[in-house]
């Protein structure tokens, strides 16, 4: 099962947060550290918790089995001017699934198929026709995984502060892709 997080549950979104910077791929993955991460103060885990349940330019979701979190991505809204997650000034309205983390033991299982689905639906409830994400160039499995759930490289590419990064797009117009 697929929801958007509660804003009560501040601790478990910080452990998954956690977890998945202390995963393998984490290098290529995420804009945070484990170490800086675990140095904020439960005061960052609450407000991160109630802006991803609660805010219509943030939303965080997560994928349960049996009750225990599996799975989360998050998709922030940028309006034209904002800065991004990279520090970059958006030159257009646009939403970004960030944060994708699906644990070991269910990968392969559907479960990053049914976050993207649910991120792409809230994207297309927000008004936006197109949902995109970065993804480092040295992490092929992540770039396979988007592929086959649709995303597309858009020829854009930079580098951030992890290295080379690609952005890939997924066009919530049609069926297919996340969307269905």
């Amino acid at each position: 099962m697929v929801r958007r997080i509660r804003a009560d549950e501040w601790e478990r979104v910080r452990d998954l947060r956690l977890e998945s910077l202390a995963d393998s791929d984490a290098a290529v993955a995420f804009l945070e550290t484990l170490e800086s991460s675990r140095e904020l103060d439960p005061d960052f885990w609450r407000e991160r918790a109630s802006n991803g349940a609660k805010s219509e330019v943030v939303a965080q979701l997560v994928a349960e089995d049996d009750g225990v979190w599996v799975g989360s991505v998050a998709v922030l809204v940028r309006r034209r001017g904002d800065t991004d997650h990279h520090g970059v000034v958006s030159t257009e309205d646009r939403a970004d699934v960030v944060g994708v983390y699906v644990r070991p033991t269910h990968r392969g299982k559907g479960v990053l198929d049914a976050l993207l689905a649910h991120a792409a639906n809230w994207t297309r409830a927000a008004g936006f026709d197109t949902l995109t994400l970065d993804v480092h160039r040295d992490n092929p499995h992540a770039r396979s995984a988007y592929a086959r759930c649709g995303f597309v490289e858009t020829g854009r590419t930079f580098t951030g502060v992890i290295g080379p990064e690609i952005e890939c797009a997924l066009d919530l117009g049609g069926e297919g892709g996340a969307s269905h």
